[in-house]
């Protein structure tokens, strides 16, 4: 991609009462001055980023922001209260019912952002936040677009999962620490923290072969490997997959076939009850950021994707990702069960 063909600038925006950090990616000479023929104002989409499971902005997040503002929309990631560049305590701790505010918060900032047509809103998210983005725009009215990477949708269906891959003791000792941090809670203290990322056998809400190694490739200078223990309970209440059949609106989900973090199957099942465009790669939870085989054949497919469903004027500047490019020739004349390459792309049925 050429880095000339965007400009960032971080803004801030409130959630709550707290002073949230964000950042807005865009076309280079879209926003200011950017107009269309006759002198009418360009607007043009914007696609708000949401992370997962202890994520930060600085997490892996600005390729895919890069690459959407280069395709010519705008992109908005930001930081979750008590996470990142944005403020709240106690800090590294998980509030499902929170980080949910906090993304509708963040929709309405972006909404504002110079250049943005807040009649067509994108809301992206990976992992954790790829069921987050489900349940809000569920809620809402002014939501053009959904995009689901990798994403847990079903807090039982990986909690089983995690039975299967992990020892009595392993469950146990993660089980412990989070029942420790409720009740410091519920005495006024700190909660109980554990690494977000752990090497197999130890403690960790992630300790999947290969999980420490995937996510400290990403990490930016303000995440942390550590989050409050009781999100290992938390995550088990959440079921974003409920709110599948209440989308109204176009849904891509983008399935890791061997994701053992996020199971394929709940993300399946959620597709089909909102009648989803599904991808599917051949890969892992990890695999579909920066540097990791499915890369740019996930971010082409959500090009492509948004390309189809929304009014996307072309980059002011022309520097399109020659991975958007290379696989609009591959998609050209494939059906809905059709093959590119080594993913499927289907429409999920009830």
């Amino acid at each position: 991609m050429n880095a000339a063909s965007t400009t960032s600038e971080t803004f801030h925006f409130t959630s709550a009462g707290v002073r949230c950090a964000a950042t807005h990616v865009a076309p280079a000479g879209a926003t200011g001055a950017s107009e269309g023929p006759g002198g009418r104002r360009v607007l043009r989409p914007v696609v708000v980023l949401a992370h997962g499971l202890a994520g930060t902005q600085d997490a892996g997040m600005m390729p895919f922001a890069e690459a959407f503002a280069a395709a010519g929309l705008h992109a908005v990631t930001f930081d979750y209260r008590g996470f990142g560049a944005s403020e709240g305590s106690p800090r590294q701790s998980v509030s499902l019912a929170g980080q949910i505010a906090d993304l509708h918060a963040v929709i309405e900032a972006a909404k504002r952002r110079d250049g943005v047509d807040p009649e067509q809103v994108v809301l992206w998210g990976i992992s954790l936040g790829g069921g987050h983005v489900v349940s809000v725009a569920a809620e809402r009215d002014d939501v053009a677009a959904v995009i689901s990477a990798v994403p847990l949708v079903d807090g039982l269906a990986a909690a089983a999962l995690a039975a299967r891959e992990h020892t009595p003791a392993q469950l146990l000792a993660s089980t412990g620490r989070g029942v420790l941090s409720a009740v410091r809670r519920r005495a006024g203290r700190g909660p109980a923290m554990i690494p977000v990322v752990a090497r197999p056998g130890e403690v960790g809400a992630l300790t999947q072969p290969g999980a420490l190694e995937d996510y400290l490739a990403i990490a930016g200078p303000t995440w942390r490997n550590e989050v409050a223990a009781d999100v290992v309970m938390e995550l088990g209440t959440r079921a974003p997959a409920k709110a599948a059949h209440s989308l109204r609106v176009p849904w891509l989900v983008q399935v890791a076939d061997f994701d053992r973090s996020a199971p394929p199957h709940a993300a399946m099942k959620a597709a089909g009850a909102g009648r989803a465009e599904v991808r599917h790669y051949p890969g892992g939870h990890f695999d579909l950021f920066a540097g990791k085989p499915c890369h740019e054949r996930a971010v082409a497919h959500a090009v492509l994707f948004l390309r189809r469903h929304l009014d996307v004027p072309a980059p002011v500047e022309p520097g399109e990702p020659a991975e958007v490019a290379e696989v609009a020739e591959v998609a050209e004349g494939s059906g809905p069960a059709g093959a590119t390459g080594p993913e499927q792309v289907g429409y999920a049925t009830r």
